[in-house]
């Protein structure tokens, strides 16, 4: 899980081996103590992960498992309209379950069959650069815990729905995932905030809320797209610019509403060779290719 979610990110806290989470008040799950003992149980879980070893199977309720029903339900239909054709391949390779919230051990030791990726459990946020670092490895870090019941179309934080139905498909997908790569390799080479900041920028805009045209069409190739029914709705109301790493790096962004700038390459080739092409260049070449002579803009 990265660190755009900072502004919804749990305070995680121990006392005596016991893990608490508290979540900001305009968090959905605020009032809910409910919901806030479960992610209390799931990050203990999490945190108490060994590398190497299964991932901790999580005991989901009845209201989570019939939540994952309705948002898959809803997402396998947008995903027809919308979606680019290497993440459908990824849908269909990867065959999630629909009627209960998959184990995230289960989906790993799928997508480790597929593409050699695997996921390890992440309890809350993840520095950034240390988040781009193990998908060079290959190894997403990735949530155990579900959005809250009264927000299904769409979560300003990551979740199962945004991590294994968005970032799982597409790391299913040797395309894709090669990509995912391609961004752990290239923070493995980064010295500077600066580079990391451009990093950041590049991976939100393509592998987060990034548009393919296919077929003379405009697809969907980013998970939090793919991951939200509610901004698959909505995603034709913004702004779409031409795929440019200087117009890319400097746009503003939103984690907690829908996009209202985004960027669309020629075709998935051109996707491929734009990441490549900047990825693989050294930090200062990325610097000046992005126009900045200084830090990057939030």
């Amino acid at each position: 899980m990265s660190q755009e979610a900072k502004l919804y990110s749990p305070v995680i806290s121990t006392r005596g081996g016991k893990v608490s989470v508290t979540l900001a008040e305009d968090h959905p799950g605020f009032n809910d103590q409910e919901y806030i003992d479960h992610r209390s149980y799931i990050a203990q879980l999490s945190l108490g992960y060994v590398p190497g070893h299964p991932i901790p199977d999580v005991d989901y309720t009845k209201a989570e498992h019939e939540l994952w029903q309705v948002t898959s339900a809803e997402l396998r239909d947008k995903h027809k309209r919308y979606a680019c054709g290497e993440f459908l391949q990824g849908a269909s390779l990867l065959d999630l379950p629909t009627h209960r919230l998959p184990q995230l051990n289960e989906v790993s030791g799928r997508l480790e069959q597929l593409t050699g990726f695997r996921f390890s459990p992440a309890a809350s946020l993840v520095g950034v650069q240390e988040f781009y670092r193990s998908l060079a490895e290959p190894r997403f870090q990735a949530t155990q815990y579900i959005r809250h019941c009264s927000k299904p179309r769409f979560s300003p934080e990551p979740d199962m729905v945004h991590d294994v139905i968005g970032h799982g498909t597409a790391l299913a997908n040797n395309r894709l995932s090669s990509l995912y790569r391609l961004i752990g390799e290239a923070a493995d080479r980064l010295q500077t905030q600066e580079g990391v900041d451009i990093l950041s920028r590049i991976f939100w805009f393509t592998m987060e809320y990034g548009l393919v045209r296919e077929g003379g069409e405009v697809r969907l190739v980013g998970a939090s797209l793919l991951s939200s029914y509610g901004e698959l709705d909505h995603f034709h109301e913004a702004e779409i610019r031409p795929l440019d790493l200087a117009d890319l790096v400097h746009q503003e962004y939103e984690v907690v509403n829908y996009q209202p700038v985004l960027f669309c390459a020629d075709s998935f080739d051109h996707l491929t060779a734009f990441l490549a092409d900047v990825l693989t260049s050294d930090e200062q070449a990325i610097i000046a290719a992005a126009g900045l002579a200084g830090p990057t803009r939030d």
